[in-house]
């Protein structure tokens, strides 16, 4: 489960940026895109955050939808998968508009 290490991951980013402060609440983003299932980061924040800044705090993950770009016809739309071709042309190698964040949005520190 590479949700852990990502989990862990988001513990030290957010201990360094609290400067020694106790973190009340973290607020995530994670697109629907990135690979990671937001349910599985719920489950490991707590073990996690044992023994840190940012133990008993709340998580809150905000899910990001996929949106892609179509090169050929220049729509934009929805997009549940990487490799889904353009619902209007058909044409597939869509640029991602969105869907691939995995970022720490907010900190909310004592």
């Amino acid at each position: 489960m590479h949700e852990m290490s990502i989990t862990q991951s988001v513990v030290e980013i957010c201990e360094g940026h609290a400067a020694g402060r106790k973190v009340v609440e973290v607020v995530l983003e994670i697109g629907e895109l990135s690979g990671v299932v937001p349910e599985s980061v719920e489950f490991c924040f707590e073990a996690c955050t044992k023994g840190t800044l940012l133990e008993g705090a709340k998580l809150t993950i905000e899910e990001v939808p996929g949106r892609g770009n179509c090169p050929a016809c220049h729509g934009e739309f929805p997009l549940q998968s990487l490799f889904s071709p353009c619902p209007a042309c058909g044409a597939f190698g869509l640029a991602i508009v969105s869907g691939e964040e995995l970022r720490v949005k907010e900190l909310e520190l004592e």
